[in-house]
């Protein structure tokens, strides 16, 4: 009896933990993180100091956690009506409210004080940034307009500046260029995703411009002129010295298919082809991000 006790207490604990893991949602944290690290070690002058690294990357992984805790807190009514989302551990209750709001906010405040304490004031200072325009002001626009993307964009395409100050204490010209390019890359990405659940977003009331806009010929519109003006951002790196021939030549490669993919969907909209021009963002970002690494 006692070990029939002690299995299902053990089994119940590891659900729990593979809840918490859930809410933190790992592989966008890790995307997250990677570029986190990206503009660490672009940052450098020679080679990174891998403490200096580390500490950042574990700050930003913190904040990035409560951002998704906090995110799914306040969603967790319309999380309930979607498809994709309805298992997660708050609308299908396997955990409570009360607990995810305190794990994300002593998360919240684990990051932003570690990265204060650990890194110069400014990286700490743009992830209290990101963690806070995430949070409060996309999370409720995504209710209210369809603009809510481009507001997103913005805590998304911070990360890799939070790498780049905890090295150098300053926002220079060279991540200004990309944090443009990830905000950039952001819109054709989510478009295409929210293009795939268009109709769980609907019943959830959530205004993403797919669910707003029933024949995609705007939503195609704008994945081909973002694609177009990812390509001139990725290749303006060559103007402020971050990057050589090699990297120009992948870029515009990697743009060019990124942009064809774009193109075919606003030529024949559907969920097929949607479904490809999110698999080539998610080949273009990291594919981008290591040609720079090596330049």
């Amino acid at each position: 009896m006692t070990t029939a006790v002690c299995t299902k207490a053990s089994a119940h604990s590891v659900t729990r933990f593979a809840d918490y893991v859930q809410l933190t949602r790992p592989r966008l944290s890790a995307m997250a993180l990677v570029t986190v690290a990206v503009g660490a070690v672009l940052a450098s002058e020679g080679a990174p100091d891998w403490r200096l690294v580390a500490n950042v990357l574990v700050g930003a992984a913190l904040v990035a956690a409560a951002a998704s805790a906090l995110n799914q807190w306040m969603e967790r009514e319309t999380d309930a009506l979607m498809q994709r989302t309805q298992n997660r551990p708050l609308p299908a209750g396997r955990l409570q409210p009360a607990e995810v709001l305190v794990f994300g906010a002593l998360s919240a405040v684990a990051g932003v004080f570690y990265l204060a304490l650990a890194l110069p004031p400014l990286a700490a200072a743009v992830a209290a940034l990101t963690l806070a325009c995430y949070v409060f002001v996309y999370t409720p626009l995504k209710r209210k307009t369809s603009l809510n993307t481009l507001v997103g964009a913005i805590p998304g395409a911070l990360p890799p500046v939070i790498g780049w100050t905890a090295v150098r204490n300053s926002v220079d010209v060279e991540i200004g260029i990309l944090f443009l390019v990830l905000f950039l890359w952001q819109v054709p990405h989510f478009l295409a995703i929210a293009w795939m659940y268009r109709i769980d977003y609907s019943r959830a009331g959530l205004c993403m411009l797919p669910a707003v806009d029933p024949d995609g010929s705007t939503s195609g519109r704008q994945m081909v002129c973002y694609c177009l003006a990812l390509v001139a951002a990725s290749i303006a790196l060559l103007a402020v010295h971050g990057a050589g021939t090699i990297y120009l030549a992948g870029a515009l490669l990697l743009g060019i298919g990124f942009l064809a993919c774009a193109v075919g969907f606003a030529w024949q909209r559907s969920v097929s082809r949607a479904r490809i021009v999110l698999r080539a963002s998610l080949i273009y970002l990291p594919a981008l991000l290591t040609l720079l690494l090596l330049e």
